[in-house]
């Protein structure tokens, strides 16, 4: 087998508006604290080759996943199905998804986006050569906590070592790593763990990748000329331990739990074992999942609630509820206008599959909940990697409890502010067959017969 890695500087300009943590804040950054890459790894095995690039963005936008083919292909030959790009979902990066509030998408970044994520793409492909994937599993704690479960812990706990949630069972607490080594050197190696990236606020104006790429940039440097790549799991409902606080204690808990997860890491990068298997395959399909749309006649309830909040006497802008009432309205008279142009419902949804060698990576465009990778990978004895936020945004994926909660604000909310339908409370049992499918799938490609 063949691999190549590469990475390409994505980071914006400073003072552009950067993305997360709430409605219209306009978060203009000020300072560059850590650069943001499009890190790409290329496989090949003589006969496929196929192409991962793990963005430093908060998400990528369908648009610029569709340009990324349309350059890497042209350039290599590569067709679209085996090119996958996946955001790792910092808070602290620039806004990349237009229309919805939580920042606005700066145009001239936009335009220069697909250009440079595609050259890391080219790039590691041109890098192939001979090369040995291996593999390990480590425990990795004390990174986050069930936000849907209990309460943020205090910030000075949280920067104890032996900070722990109190219920890491509904969290993630392994890491999945991946090396890749020529005879001589270490080219490069990947970590795969389920956590928002989310150390900050809406305070928060440094740009930079959050402890997922902090860590990364930290460990790639032990090994001079070596390339990392984080790959973010199922973190749609797992925060950082800190999240929230001012600018400056954001960045010393930024450095802090950087340096928990490297720790943490690093001895699975040293110890991982050569894996069997000398196959590079790749499957891209479109599956139905059911969405289920609120009644027109509920949208306009909703609507003349918040335009009541837009409309009232003392409305001020500055007010967090009124800027949020602001969203709301946007996403709902744009469903109203579909709606009233009677246009259907898409229920396609691409999700995307690489195997390289023995370990096989699924992806699907939402934020997946934790309890989605374990379903898919409690059916496997070999390593799967599910990974939110490839090849789009959708939204989150809520785990079927979500459903029955009082106003189901991921559920039923998220995906008119995306621009989307809300899907029905069967999508957790929908995605993780899909998922497990597209996964089966992959494991039984043929071995290829040629390596020329």
């Amino acid at each position: 087998m063949q691999f190549g890695l590469s990475k390409v500087d994505i980071t914006p300009r400073v003072g552009v508006e950067l993305s997360g943590y709430g409605p219209f804040l306009c978060r203009r950054s000020t300072a560059i604290r850590e650069p943001l890459f499009a890190r790409a790894l290329a496989a090949s095995d003589g006969t496929s080759t196929v192409v991962l690039t793990a963005c430093d963005l908060i998400s990528v936008p369908e648009s610029v996943v569709a340009e990324v083919r349309e350059r890497v292909s042209a350039a290599t030959g590569i067709p679209h199905d085996h090119i996958m790009t996946h955001a790792i979902h910092p808070h602290s990066v620039p806004a990349t998804k237009p229309g919805r509030g939580w920042g606005e998408a700066d145009p001239p970044y936009m335009e220069i986006l697909p250009v440079r994520i595609a050259a890391a793409c080219i790039e590691a492909v041109g890098n192939l050569q001979p090369a040995t994937l291996s593999h390990t599993v480590v425990p990795c704690e004390g990174i986050g906590y069930n936000r849907e479960e209990e309460g943020r812990p205090e910030f000075e706990d949280a920067l104890r070592e032996d900070w722990r949630p109190a219920k890491p069972e509904i969290t993630d607490t392994e890491a999945q790593i991946l090396r890749i080594d020529t005879q001589d050197r270490m080219l490069g190696f990947a970590t795969y763990f389920s956590c928002h990236p989310v150390i900050g606020s809406q305070t928060s104006t440094y740009i930079h990748s959050d402890y997922a790429g902090v860590a990364t940039n930290l460990l790639a440097r032990e090994t001079p000329g070596s390339i990392g790549l984080f790959l973010q799991g199922a973190h749609g409902n797992i925060n950082t331990c800190v999240v929230h606080h001012p600018e400056q204690e954001s960045l010393q808990a930024l450095d802090v739990i950087a340096s928990r997860y490297a720790r943490q890491v690093r001895p699975g990068i040293q110890d991982a074992q050569p894996l069997g298997g000398d196959t590079v395959a790749a499957i891209r399909r479109k599956v139905k999942l059911t969405r289920d749309p609120l009644p027109e006649c509920v949208l306009r309830e909703m609507l003349a609630e918040r335009e009541a909040i837009l409309k009232a006497p003392d409305a001020g802008d500055a007010d967090h509820e009124l800027r949020m009432a602001t969203v709301y309205a946007i996403a709902i008279r744009k469903e109203l206008a579909r709606i009233e142009a009677g246009e259907p419902v898409d229920e396609n949804v691409e999700i995307q599959g690489l195997r390289i060698g023995d370990v096989v990576m699924v992806g699907a465009p939402f934020e997946l909940m934790v309890r989605y990778k374990n379903r898919v990978q409690a059916q496997f004895d070999k390593p799967v990697l599910v990974m939110s936020l490839c090849n789009g945004v959708l939204g989150y994926a809520p785990e079927k409890e979500c459903f029955e909660r009082e106003g189901n604000y991921a559920a039923r909310i998220v995906p008119y502010l995306l621009g989307e339908v809300p899907f029905a409370s069967s999508l957790e049992d929908e995605l993780v067959a899909e998922l497990t499918r597209l996964a089966a799938d992959l494991r039984t490609v043929p071995q290829p017969s040629s390596t020329s």
